[in-house]
C-alpha cells in the first residue's frame, strides 16, 4: 500500500516492548467475578464446574500458543508463563496482553455450555490482564509460590466462612468468628463442622497447573490384539504443590532456558 500524507499518525504509537531475555508472566483476572458467580449461582465456597471451565480455557490457550510453557490458575485467575527466549509479537506488551485476554475470554464464552448445559450465560464474563517480566527462574518460582500460598489462604478462609454460613451463622457472625484466626484455628473450626481441610479436593487447596507433558497413548492394536503405545506430548492439568522442589525436578523442561 502506498504511503499517504496521513501516515504520520503512526509516529504517536508508543514503543512498549518488554525487557529481552526475561520470563514473561501474563496474569488474567476476572472482573467483578464475585457478582458474576452470584448471578450464575456458583456453588460456595468452590464450584468444581466453574474451575474446570477455567482449566479447559487455559489448556486450549497452551494448545494455541506454543511460547506459553506453563500456567497456574485459582478461582477466576490464571497466570501464563512465556519462555525467556520468546519473541511472541516481538515482545510488545500491548499485543501480548490483548491477544491472551481476548482469546481466553472468547474461550470462556464458547465453552460455557459444555460445563453449564442447564445454565444460561446471563452477563458477559470480563477479564483484565497485565504482563510482568522476571529476570530469573528463582523469581519465577517465587511468583508461582506466592500465587499458591494465596490460593491456600483464600480457600481456607472461604471454606470456613461458607461452612459457618451453612451451619446457620449470619455473614457478620462468620466474619467475627474468623477475624484474626490463623491456619490451625481455621482447621479446628472446620474440624468442628465435620470437615478435614486436608481431605478437600487438591484443586481447591492447591490450584491448577497446566503444562505440556509426555504421556503414553495407545496408537493402534497389533494383529494379536495387543495395544501399541507411543509417547506423545499433550497439554494437561494437575493439582500439585509447586512451592517445593519436587514438581520442578520432575518437569525441568518448563523452566529450561
Amino acid at each position: 500500500m502506498a504511503n499517504s500524507k496521513y501516515e504520520y499518525v503512526k509516529s504517536f504509537e508508543v514503543e512498549d516492548k518488554l525487557m529481552p531475555s526475561t520470563w514473561i508472566v501474563v496474569r488474567i483476572d476476572g472482573r467483578h467475578f464475585h457478582q458474576f458467580s452470584d448471578e450464575h449461582e456458583f456453588e460456595k465456597p468452590n464450584d468444581k464446574q466453574a474451575l474446570e471451565l477455567m482449566n479447559s480455557c487455559a489448556e486450549a490457550l497452551l494448545e494455541e500458543f506454543k511460547d506459553v510453557v506453563f500456567a497456574y490458575g485459582v478461582s477466576d485467575e490464571y497466570s501464563f508463563l512465556f519462555k525467556k527466549t520468546s519473541e511472541f509479537y516481538q515482545r510488545r506488551a500491548s499485543k501480548i496482553v490483548s491477544i491472551l485476554v481476548s482469546f481466553f475470554s472468547s474461550l470462556y464464552v464458547m465453552k460455557w455450555k459444555t460445563f453449564f448445559p442447564l445454565k444460561e450465560l446471563k452477563t458477559i464474563p470480563c477479564f483484565d490482564a497485565r504482563a510482568i517480566c522476571y529476570p530469573s527462574t528463582k523469581i519465577v518460582r517465587d511468583y508461582f509460590s506466592w500465587r499458591q500460598v494465596d490460593c491456600h489462604i483464600n480457600n481456607q478462609y472461604n471454606t470456613c466462612f461458607w461452612m459457618l454460613i451453612k451451619s446457620g451463622k449470619t455473614k457478620r457472625e462468620a466474619q467475627d468468628i474468623l477475624k484474626g484466626t490463623q491456619t490451625p484455628e481455621k482447621n479446628e473450626i472446620l474440624f468442628q463442622l465435620g470437615i478435614n481441610y486436608n481431605e478437600l479436593p487438591a484443586m481447591f487447596r492447591k490450584g491448577s497447573c497446566v503444562f505440556r507433558d509426555k504421556v503414553e497413548e495407545i496408537v493402534k492394536y497389533n494383529q494379536d490384539g495387543d495395544p501399541v503405545k507411543r509417547l506423545r506430548t499433550k497439554v494437561g492439568t494437575v493439582h500439585r504443590d509447586i512451592i517445593g522442589d519436587t514438581f520442578w525436578r520432575e518437569h525441568p523442561e518448563i523452566l529450561s532456558d
